[in-house]
């Protein structure tokens, strides 16, 4: 069983990176695999609402993200880190779930019953409604997020300030914790 965690940071450095590396630990100490992959680099382009995906299975547009969504099709998890640089996730995150959601939808609902959830680094807010945005793509996919024992929300700025937000590192590790333990009951 497999967990893909999805890193929407573009820096090197990034506390979504360090965040997710985090909580994938914990789902590797639950017995799962896990592997980040990360959209730096990549230039996602919104979707077009073209179907072809629908005929496919695939994306129409070759940007890399299918080769993303065919690891996600090989995992039981699936959990989406984002960084928060003005109030919201950013774009290319949002473009990326778009099309990732309208592939599963349109072709065999690959998503469905897989489970994860949203995590949002900010410095210093807007991390709650990425969550919620993000979230949206989670209900509507008819995927199963697990809670934790706050939002799985973080404060940091600078490189490798996420590890002193000692509260928002325990809610990762214990949401990291309560998707492998929901994924071994499931599956």
């Amino acid at each position: 069983m497999k967990v893909l965690l999805l890193c929407g940071s573009p820096r090197k450095e990034s506390n979504t990176m360090k965040t997710l590396e985090r909580c994938a630990e914990r789902i590797r100490e639950e017995g799962l695999e896990t592997e980040i992959v990360s959209l730096r680099g990549m230039d996602i382009k919104s979707c077009r609402a073209c179907l072809t995906c629908a005929k496919t299975g695939e994306c129409a547009i070759d940007d890399g993200l299918n080769t993303i969504i065919q690891k996600i099709k090989e995992s039981e998890g699936f959990i989406v880190g984002s960084p928060v640089y003005f109030g919201t996730a950013r774009g290319d995150v949002m473009s990326a779930l778009q099309r990732i959601g309208m592939v599963s939808r349109a072709s065999d609902k690959f998503l469905k019953w897989k489970v994860g959830g949203p995590i949002a680094v900010a410095r210093r807010g807007g991390q709650t409604a990425t969550i919620q945005e993000i979230l949206m793509f989670y209900l509507i996919n008819d995927m199963i997020v697990p809670g934790s024992t706050y939002w799985n929300i973080l404060f940091a700025w600078a490189a490798g300030e996420v590890e002193d937000d000692k509260e928002g590192i325990e809610t990762i590790e214990h949401f990291g914790e309560n998707v492998a333990k929901l994924i071994k009951k499931i599956y």
